[in-house]
């Protein structure tokens, strides 16, 4: 699994005009599944996405994770974060999950991440969506779980 995560004042996402979820502060987290995950992945980055320490203390550093915030999560399919470039100039998704993998895996993860008690909004799977944000830092990490392991 691969997950890009911002951190946002605020975010919401849309499909077809209609706003299928928006947060405050807290994460927007884009995610991409690749063929070879698995449930145990889902649970490592769940895990990963809890405790990163990424929200200002009150000396300014990053040292308080989404529960101490007490922000949300703004969780967001995008097959598009497997694209391999590495032949020609039009991007491959040979490595991405098809649905029937990859959407339960990230049920999976909202579920994860709702039974710590974060409010877990997201867009809908499979459709074309706007998602705006407003990036709070600027701080944007990416995280890539291997077998069960972040890599």
């Amino acid at each position: 699994m691969r997950a890009v995560i911002q951190r946002v004042s605020e975010a919401r996402v849309s499909v077809e005009g209609e706003t299928t979820g928006a947060i405050g502060t807290g994460l927007v987290v884009l995610v991409g599944v690749a063929t070879e995950d698995t449930e145990r992945d889902a649970a490592t980055l769940a895990a990963k996405l809890i405790g990163l320490r990424i929200f200002p203390d009150d000396d300014r550093k990053m040292n308080r994770s989404i529960v101490d915030a007490g922000g949300s999560m703004l969780l967001i399919s995008q097959f598009t974060l497997l694209a391999d470039l590495r032949k020609g100039r039009r991007p491959a998704f040979n490595g991405a999950a098809p649905s029937e993998i990859a959407e339960p895996l990230v049920a999976t993860l909202a579920a994860t991440i709702e039974a710590e008690g974060i409010e877990v909004e997201q867009g809908r799977f499979g459709a074309m969506m706007d998602v705006s944000l407003t990036n709070d830092g600027p701080v944007t990490i990416v995280i890539d779980v291997v077998d069960g392991k972040v890599v």
